[in-house]
């Protein structure tokens, strides 16, 4: 596929004919203005549409209205580049994943000033991260090309100074950072001899990117891969020197809906609402044909055909993202049993019934079974992603449970994969042992639910799980997990406070605190860290 699939982000469908008209009625609705800008902030928006959603959002709030059903976050904004045009791209994309987002924005090209000086207007705003944009603008210009030590001299110097300007930030404004890796431009001077000779652009910013990702590693501070993007969609439309000599613009104008979407993908992640849950449609998703017809024989899989090999790929992705600790579910229209031969009798499944937690093939509609799966997962609608090749079902399932994320596929099952993966439902911030684990994990609890609704009483079904609980101090080796788990709770979290890894990491030598984290494990596994107590 090309560059379009992400330029123009067809996982998306089309917005509504009456989307102005639903944007304008948000004021006069202000209970319901949460659920509907969420809603309308799900289709494929343009930077205009963006642009109407957070005017909608600031009209609500300049008339004293709480919007509810949507996260506050506060992002501050630095780069050497112009941002005003990109700030109520990010409000208007950040309601798609239930944020409210508020930006704070720093006056241009006053990156060092304004996280060196304690006083400045991003510190004293204490914002929740700090998104800091650098281009390669930014960067020191050498002259000796080919002078590998000058290079080297150079670009520690800037990642040295970009890390101290974030830590600063993290001091003073008690924030962690988001920093992009910077997209390399298109031009080479001496063609592929540039990827090796030292002080080209291509070298250095190369080098760079790397070296920021080492030094920050052990750092509460995020990487946003902008440079990945950009090489995604093209260097070549990335990069447009009309609009950064007209306006101070960074990459090209038309890009900005898909840049403000990867910088949401990033908030949602450190909100804990990546999604969680791949449910899979069956006939003409996992294989070819509908196996209830052509029967397992029949079905197109694997090696010798165009289409076997692209619903090959599809299980690959799913089974990666299993991997990943992605719980994976089925649902589809068909007769139970058949639609487990496949799983069962098929040589080419790379799936087995092992790896699925719940199976749901009967005839109710889909949105009944996805309740369900959620349900049975004890998960929320908002962790789930369904992939269908049908149109008709995605769009019944949008209508009855807009929470689940439900993307447009191409009709070429080969761009299934591809189009699932760019969508970005499963950005994440840290990948912990508990995520590794998760998978398995909700699958015991599909078991516990099933043994929970044959229980007499609750006792009975309590008794029957043997749970085991260990209680500990905060420990330094499941930091990451801990401001996960902070981060992502809602039902149980009796205080709504949010803590970042800042925070976190003070906790660990605060004499006024009393730590606690616990850890479950029943019959049917190791929950892994479950939940946590602060105790001033």
């Amino acid at each position: 596929m090309t560059a379009a699939l992400w330029t123009e982000m067809a996982w998306l469908p089309s917005p509504p004919d009456d989307f102005k008209t639903r944007v304008r009625a948000c004021a006069d609705d202000p209970d319901g203005a949460g659920f509907t800008l969420r809603t309308l902030a799900q289709y494929r928006l343009s930077e205009n549409q963006c642009h109407s959603l957070a005017k909608a959002v600031h009209k609500l709030r300049s008339a004293g209205n709480e919007i509810t059903g949507l996260e506050p976050f506060r992002l501050a904004l630095l780069s050497n580049a112009t941002t005003s045009f990109l700030v109520p791209a990010l409000v208007g994309t950040a309601l798609r994943y239930g944020i409210q987002l508020e930006v704070i924005e720093a006056p241009f090209n006053q990156i060092a000033s304004e996280a060196l000086d304690p006083n400045s207007t991003v510190n004293q705003a204490r914002p929740d991260a700090a998104l800091i944009l650098l281009d390669a603008r930014a960067l020191p210009q050498l002259g000796g090309i080919g002078n590998a030590e000058e290079s080297r001299l150079a670009r520690d110097q800037a990642v040295a100074e970009l890390k101290g300007m974030c830590d600063s930030i993290e001091q003073h404004a008690g924030a962690r950072c988001i920093i992009q890796t910077i997209p390399r431009p298109p031009d080479t001077a001496l063609g592929s001899l540039d990827f090796r000779l030292a002080g080209t652009a291509r070298q250095f910013i190369d080098s760079y990117n790397r070296e920021l990702d080492l030094l920050l590693q052990d750092s509460p501070h995020i990487i946003l891969d902008t440079a990945g993007l950009a090489e995604t969609v093209g260097l070549g439309a990335w990069h447009d020197p009309v609009y950064w000599n007209l306006a101070k613009l960074p990459f090209a104008q038309p890009l900005i809906p898909l840049f403000a979407d990867h910088v949401c993908r990033v908030l949602a992640a450190l909100r804990g609402r990546s999604r969680r849950c791949l449910i899979l449609d069956l006939d003409n998703t996992l294989w070819g044909g509908a196996v209830g017809d052509v029967g397992v024989d029949g079905i197109e899989l694997g090696q010798g055909s165009a289409a076997g090999e692209a619903h090959l790929d599809v299980q690959k992705t799913a089974l990666r993202l299993r991997e990943l600790g992605i719980v994976l579910a089925v649902c589809s229209k068909n007769d139970p049993d058949v639609a487990k031969q496949p799983f069962e009798r098929h040589p080419e499944m790379l799936l087995t019934l092992d790896h699925i937690s719940v199976f749901r093939a009967n005839w109710t509609h889909k949105a009944s079974n996805i309740q369900d799966i959620a349900d049975t997962l004890d998960l929320g609608l908002q962790s789930m992603v369904l992939l269908d090749d049908n149109p008709a079902e995605r769009g019944f399932v949008r209508g009855a449970l807009p929470d689940v994320a439900v993307p447009e596929l191409p009709l070429d099952p080969a761009l299934f994969s591809r189009t699932l993966l760019a969508a970005g439902y499963f950005e994440s911030v840290a990948l912990t042992q508990e995520d590794r684990a998760r998978a398995d994990a909700y699958t015991g609890n599909a078991r516990r639910v099933e043994i929970r609704r044959q229980a007499p009483d609750v006792d009975s079904y309590l008794k029957d799980l043997d749970m085991v609980m260990s209680l500990a101090p905060f420990q330094e080796i499941d930091r990451a997990r801990l401001v996960q788990l902070i981060n992502k709770t809602n039902q149980f979290n009796l205080t709504t406070r949010r803590y970042s890894e800042t925070d976190v990491r003070a906790m660990f030598d605060d004499p006024a605190l009393c730590t606690v984290q616990a850890r479950l494990r029943d019959r049917f596994g190791d929950n892994g860290l479950i939940s946590i107590v602060i105790c001033r």
